[in-house]
């Protein structure tokens, strides 16, 4: 049965991994790209939670790496929806690193991603509202709405632009970039 909202703790998502060296790149550090495959997974986790359905990446909006991980860390992602649209929802991921012989974390990255609910046709679904209830959440799902309207403003815009113009080749002076165009 589902509901017609829904209070953003009942969709919250925790898992910890320790980073094994079977993670690590060449420079000794976890690898990016197994981070971003948890980050899918937990978006995945919160949303089908959240919706009741099958849910499926529609974009990546937001990764900022913001300290490196290292082998032996305890990593904790908890993901929270923080803002529904009518079968899409933004999910919000804070990733943290945990020295476990010291106690000491770190937070390491915050990401963005939009997750839309699909049934079984792959048609997409109404996912359930939002009850916010505390601060934080009214703040997570305002910030999610404005970044929602300037990245249509922003599609839209980039849509009904010629870019070869002179105004946009005038403006690549100003940039460490050489134009040789050949068509």
């Amino acid at each position: 049965m589902s509901k017609e909202f829904k209070h953003v703790s009942e969709s919250e998502v925790v898992i910890s991994e320790l980073m094994l060296p079977s993670h690590s790149n060449f420079n000794g550090k976890i690898h990016g790209g197994y981070i971003l495959s948890l980050l899918d997974q937990i978006a995945f986790a919160c949303a089908s939670k959240h919706s009741g359905q099958y849910c499926v990446t529609a974009s990546v909006d937001t990764v900022d790496f913001l300290r490196p991980i290292e082998i032996g860390e305890l990593v904790t992602m908890k993901a929270s929806v923080n803002y529904v649209g009518t079968s899409s929802m933004v999910i919000g991921i804070r990733v943290e690193a945990e020295n476990i012989q010291t106690g000491e974390s770190k937070h390491c990255n915050s990401s963005y991603i939009t997750m839309v609910a699909k049934d079984k046709n792959g048609n997409s679904m109404k996912v359930p509202g939002l009850i916010l209830s505390r601060r934080k959440s009214v703040l997570r799902f305002l910030k999610s709405m404005k970044r929602t309207q300037l990245k249509r403003k922003r599609d839209e815009e980039f849509h009904h632009i010629d870019f070869s113009s002179a105004e946009f080749q005038n403006d690549l002076q100003q940039y460490r970039v050489q134009v040789e165009l050949n068509d």
